[in-house]
């Protein structure tokens, strides 16, 4: 048997040890946390809707409506008229034919690729994936093969390599550590000339990117029309509830409802939380200056971190990370933030690669300039830890 204990004790000693932040209240830029007020940089609540009004009178409608549980998975009973509506909202606002809901982007990810994807297949996938996405190719029995970040060479050089075989690209959109955005085009190119599908992880860009968040294909400005693209959305980030979905062909969502074991096989997400999000999906519709502001938070930041010579990766979206390379150091620098009442996740491997450990700072449409100076005043304090 393994001893459990021992192994806890070396991922302290590696300072890899994690821990819990007990939160009491809503979501917003402070929170409560141990009798003690944070100003917070690590949510990904990115329009800062997660508390908003108008989505919990709309969750307590729902609530009113369908109940608090689906009660049974969709192929049962549990599909209820919230989540069909939901299903058609989002198609609509993702310019796709169909809609297909799951629970969370984890099960979203597994389901699309193992069921797309077998033994006899080759799936080829950035190196800096979501945890999902790798996962969901190792479960799928399919061959993996891992390209290095960004490099459409390498990408281009394993389907030359596998031609003869049926392949997958997948990809994150906007990449969760890095806060980098794909390079979709030629992700795109790839794929048709290769007869391959596309799934795009679009968790941290829909609702944020684009001029309407519409995500990758707005901000590079591409047709909506492609049939080697499957996108993957959550909506727990920018939309501020909980749940996920894949969106693509007729023929691929009735095929992920015959094949994606996540999605048969499991409880159908809250009726109340899908019509809670019809309402979110509006805002993000209709409030556009959530993202002109964030926008603006992002380049006050980033010029702030300039002036002080931060080690700051290269980012356009609400995901900023301090690269800082070792672990010890990320996370001391983690605590002596919260010891001045700012709260930053100190991120470590094997998260992100060894040897760079970061702090991920990200930002709210709910913050403002002056959260933001607070930031930069106290980051700015403790500079010689930082460089």
């Amino acid at each position: 048997m393994r001893d459990l204990a021992a192994a806890l004790a070396d991922r302290h000693a590696r300072h890899l040890y994690r821990q819990r932040h007990i939160i009491d209240g809503p979501q917003g830029p402070r929170l409560q946390s141990y009798s003690k007020t944070l100003l917070s940089f690590c949510s990904n609540d990115y329009l800062g809707l997660a508390s908003h009004p108008l989505l919990i009178k709309a969750l307590q409608q729902g609530a009113e409506r369908y109940g608090v549980g689906s009660g049974a998975s969709h192929l049962i009973t549990g599909h209820s008229r919230a989540h069909h509506d939901l299903e058609q909202a989002l198609a609509a606002f993702t310019g796709q034919p169909r809609v297909l809901l799951f629970s969370n982007g984890y099960m979203a990810n597994l389901g699309v690729i193992t069921a797309l994807a077998g033994r006899h297949d080759i799936i080829c996938q950035d190196r800096l994936n979501h945890a999902s996405l790798i996962d969901a190719a190792r479960l799928s029995g399919a061959g993996l093969e891992r390209y290095h970040h960004g490099d459409i060479g390498a990408l281009q050089q394993l389907l030359e390599k596998h031609r003869q075989q049926e392949t997958l690209i997948a990809s994150d959109g906007v990449f969760s550590m890095d806060g980098d955005i794909a390079p979709l085009p030629a992700l795109l190119k790839l794929a048709t000339q290769h007869n391959s599908w596309l799934v795009l992880d679009e968790a941290h860009a829909l609702g944020i990117i684009g001029k309407q968040g519409r995500g990758s294909r707005e901000y590079y400005s591409l047709p909506d029309s492609n049939p080697a693209l499957i996108t993957v959305g959550t909506l727990g980030k920018a939309f501020g509830t909980s749940g996920a979905f894949v969106a693509g062909s007729d023929d691929l969502i009735e095929t992920l409802i015959q094949l994606a074991r996540t999605y048969i096989y499991t409880t159908a997400l809250s009726p109340a939380i899908a019509h809670a999000t019809l309402t979110s999906l509006q805002l993000v519709n209709e409030e556009g200056w959530r993202r002109e502001h964030l926008q603006t938070l992002i380049q006050r930041f980033r010029e702030g971190a300039r002036h002080l010579s931060l080690p700051l990766m290269a980012s356009e979206t609400p995901i900023q990370p301090l690269l800082l390379g070792s672990s010890a150091r990320v996370l001391q620098l983690s605590e002596q933030l919260q010891e001045q009442g700012i709260l930053v996740s100190a991120i470590r491997p094997p998260t992100v690669p060894q040897g760079q450990a970061r702090l991920r700072i990200t930002l709210s449409a709910a913050h403002q300039p002056e959260d933001i100076d607070q930031l930069l005043e106290t980051l700015g304090k403790l500079k010689p830890a930082l460089i």
